[in-house]
């Protein structure tokens, strides 16, 4: 009997610590690096893999480069090259970070939070310390998060002729959102 109690006592606290760590594997990343010269340098992914600990504040985002899709087949071979992401050696995006006040959210509670996250973005293995604007949305349990900002493309190396002829942004727009299990 002992022993049965034990186990259900490992099983209730090992399950209120997964409950603490929400994941997707379908959270969307899309970028605007649209100027008045050129509206086609957009492009999104709909299978980032997210994960948030509710416990603690930590955000993490992990993106394949070659998933970014664009409705132009030949931007998008353009975007994976060498003189680009180069995505055979630079395979993915990430973030890990936290949330700044963890304490103005409340995720046992519903209701809509305006927050900030700061950490690090990779990019082709170049990492950029970001601070961005964030909000959590709690609804019947679930989390849901989306964020809006810039970046600076020759923070990652990303440099070249289109840049400065202005056919694409030297800071285009990112917005991230995910719903979180």
């Amino acid at each position: 009997m002992k022993k049965l109690q034990f186990i259900l006592a490992l099983l209730l606290v090992g399950g209120s610590l997964f409950a603490q760590r929400k994941t997707t594997t379908s959270a969307t990343v899309s970028f605007d690096a649209t100027t008045s010269l050129d509206a086609l340098p957009k492009a999104e992914n709909k299978t980032v893999i997210g994960a948030i600990d509710t416990k603690t504040g930590s955000i993490q985002f992990e993106a394949n480069v070659r998933n970014f899709t664009f409705k132009n087949p030949t931007m998008q071979d353009h975007f994976n090259g060498e003189r680009w992401m180069h995505s055979e050696q630079h395979p993915k995006f990430t973030f890990k970070g936290n949330i700044v006040d963890l304490s103005t959210v409340d995720f046992s509670k519903d209701g809509t939070y305006k927050t900030e996250a700061e950490g690090i973005l990779t990019v082709k293995g170049k990492e950029s310390k970001l601070r961005v604007p964030g909000t959590v949305v709690v609804k019947n349990g679930a989390v849901s998060l989306s964020s809006e900002f810039t970046i600076n493309l020759s923070d990652f190396g990303i440099t070249g002729v289109p840049i400065d002829a202005g056919k694409v942004s030297k800071k285009p727009k990112i917005t991230v959102s995910a719903d979180f299990k």
